[in-house]
């Protein structure tokens, strides 16, 4: 990798310098748009004592619920369970630190950490035990907790086209959580179905400029879905 081209060949290389007791951004909602073959390099390398931060920890035996497997992750930081049995037994059994937050602040602490913006004021979680140990303050007569920023050793991103420079773009939902934590890692790696020429990406269209990003990696993906919902199908006619 020389100058501006961002381009890796190897996961391996994609995920050099990752070390036990870092922190590790992952983007993606539910299963729409992870990392997945990023996570994947993860476990293989065997990683341990992490502190993950993501919407949620995958499913059981995809995604980020991988790393759960092994007890890679020391520490999740997430807004939600989801539907992931190992992530819920772990949380109870207290071998798994769980910090859940409102997804709205969990949005916002990460985009202010990409923002350098060390902590912002919100009124989510006043007078729940979100607001346990947290400084408040009143704007307007109103109450509003102290939420601090979070950024990452290491961002790991799914996009759907880059460049070699690193311009990155979303496809549709996918967009979730990724633009956000691209910004706020310290060092960012997207992972992306398509790398393209330099100049080809209209710049009206790039949603993640490649001054944030680190290392681009094109792959295949598997892209399951999370939980398949159909129809029943239609009784025959008489």
């Amino acid at each position: 990798m020389a100058g501006f081209d961002k381009v890796v060949h190897s996961y391996a290389d994609a995920m050099a310098g990752l070390e036990d007791g870092m922190t590790l951004l992952a983007g993606g909602f539910g299963l729409c748009g992870i990392p997945e073959n990023l996570i994947q390099e993860i476990r293989r390398r065997g990683t341990r004592r992490l502190t993950v931060v993501s919407n949620n920890c995958g499913v059981d035996g995809f995604g980020l619920g991988v790393l759960l497997e092994d007890r890679q992750i020391a520490t999740m930081i997430a807004s939600y369970v989801g539907e992931n049995a190992l992530f819920e037994q772990q949380l109870l059994d207290g071998s798994l630190k769980v910090e859940l937050t409102p997804q709205g602040t969990l949005a916002e602490k990460i985009r202010a950490g990409g923002a350098g913006i060390p902590a912002f004021y919100t009124a989510t979680g006043v007078g729940t035990p979100v607001s346990e140990g947290k400084e408040s303050r009143q704007f307007n007569g109103r109450e509003y907790l102290m939420e601090a920023a979070i950024q990452g050793d290491f961002a790991i991103v799914k996009g759907w086209k880059a460049d070699r420079f690193g311009n990155v773009v979303y496809r549709h939902t996918a967009q979730n959580f990724n633009p956000l934590v691209a910004a706020a890692g310290r060092i960012t790696v997207v992972e992306v179905e398509e790398i393209v020429d330099v100049g080809s990406l209209p710049p009206d269209h790039i949603h993640t400029p490649g001054i944030y990003v680190d290392r681009v990696i094109q792959s295949q993906f598997e892209k399951r879905i999370e939980k398949r919902t159909v129809r029943a199908p239609a009784a025959a006619a008489l």
